[in-house]
């Protein structure tokens, strides 16, 4: 792994130092689909991984749902290397309107969807989200959960 273009992220994982975000895939607000024609943003994220790009971020909530459909159809069957990294515990209800959402049982019905969203088994990495009003108790649920 070449340090100056390359960085592990996670324990095992090594990516470009140039990822994709994919929040600017979906409309204002994070929500709903920014594109009359979803293929434009097929298009991007193809390009992107042409380019060298070897991590994908997204989160169930951009959209909500959108961009994960988008990652997935663009780049299902993924190829070798290439991160899905995704995030969850936020709940969107209108354009620019998130709640946490960190219980374990929330987290992992999020999780499930997710997995089917982006066509695959396992997720390499998951970041959460939790309040900070209950962060301590939320984070003791959710590491067990993610223990299971």
């Amino acid at each position: 792994m070449d340090a100056e273009t390359h960085f592990p992220f996670g324990e095992n994982l090594p990516v470009r130092r140039l990822g994709f975000g994919t929040g600017g895939l979906v409309g204002a607000g994070y929500w709903g689909p920014r594109h009359d024609d979803p293929q434009r943003s097929v298009a991007l994220l193809r390009r992107a991984v042409e380019r060298g790009v070897t991590l994908i971020e997204t989160a169930d909530n951009y959209g909500p749902d959108v961009a994960e459909e988008l990652v997935a159809r663009a780049l299902h069957p993924y190829p070798e290397g290439l991160v899905i990294a995704t995030k969850g515990g936020v709940v969107r209800t209108g354009p620019d309107v998130w709640h946490i959402a960190g219980r374990p049982q929330r987290l992992r019905a999020m999780c499930e969807a997710s997995l089917r969203r982006l066509r695959v088994r396992a997720r390499p990495l998951t970041w959460t989200r939790t309040s900070t009003r209950h962060a301590s108790r939320s984070r003791r649920r959710t590491w067990h959960y993610w223990r299971e």
